[in-house]
């Protein structure tokens, strides 16, 4: 409820649109997206975000949105209102993007993104806003929260719909070089480092040549999240269970170990790094 307090004071609907998707027909299309075959991870089982269930609930489920306006908000607290802060975080984020495709990739075209640990769909979205003529696939461990994405997209009318794949993303099951990016947006700080790399490796995998990784998250080098009370550190921390050890990973390590090339990282907000990087020709 703290949360939900604390985002209603920033004019983020958070009860409405819980509500909303907990009365709305999203339990149908749970039944066609769920993978009964597929495995969780030992560390997904956790709970995260003070949810005992973790993401595989439907009230995580439901509020993911409004927490995920929050992030913006907390980015960008003097912005003055949540579009703007929205238009900011997520624009600095795609331009990140952009940039480094068109500075490394050889002319590709982004004909087809993956985005991996999708959560609703609210980045899927974005990207796929970004580029229209690309085909874009959302994929998530929470049949729950593809359940909402896949709902919300039903609504909207766009030139390649979204695909949602219930799946993991360490081990996604699509083909190789099928993909010219492969986004991964505030996923990083819930895994374990060995979950991470695996991410990573699979990335490479999935990604043509020439192709372009984005991995968004909290900044270790942000001064906003270094000069954090100790009680709100410790607040955020207990409901991220594996905050510290992403903290630790090299990221940028990790991704030159997996094979990646021209790999940057840039502060896009007070908050978050965008770190990009390239599969060689």
């Amino acid at each position: 409820m703290r949360r939900c307090r604390t985002a209603e004071k920033s004019n983020i609907p958070w009860r409405e649109m819980t509500k909303q998707v907990l009365e709305s027909d999203v339990y149908e299309v749970f039944e066609s997206i769920r993978d009964l075959n597929l495995v969780y991870p030992d560390y997904y089982l956790n709970p995260f975000h003070a949810y005992d269930e973790g993401n595989l609930s439907w009230l995580a489920a439901a509020e993911a949105e409004p927490a995920t306006m929050s992030i913006a908000k907390r980015a960008i607290p003097e912005a003055g209102s949540i579009d703007e802060a929205n238009q900011i975080v997520r624009g600095n984020w795609l331009n990140a993007i952009e940039e480094h495709h068109l500075k490394y990739s050889g002319n590709c075209q982004i004909n087809d993104i993956l985005d991996v640990g999708c959560s609703v769909g609210v980045s899927t979205r974005y990207l796929a806003e970004k580029f229209p003529s690309a085909k874009a696939v959302g994929l998530d461990l929470s049949p729950y929260f593809l359940a909402v994405a896949a709902q919300k997209e039903e609504k909207i009318s766009r030139q390649n719909r979204i695909r949602w794949v219930h799946g993991n993303g360490e081990a996604t099951g699509l083909p190789s070089k099928s993909f010219d990016l492969v986004s991964l947006a505030y996923v990083c700080h819930e895994c374990p480092a060995r979950a991470i790399t695996g991410l990573v490796n699979e990335a490479f995998r999935v990604l043509r040549p020439g192709g372009t990784i984005t991995l968004t998250d909290n900044s270790p080098k942000s001064k906003v999240l270094q000069e954090l009370s100790p009680v709100l550190f410790t607040l955020m921390k207990s409901t991220e269970p594996f905050l510290d050890e992403y903290y630790m990973l090299d990221l940028e390590e990790t991704m030159r170990q997996a094979g990646f090339v021209n790999v940057h990282s840039i502060l896009t907000d007070p908050r978050h790094r965008t770190v990009t990087a390239t599969v060689p020709f």
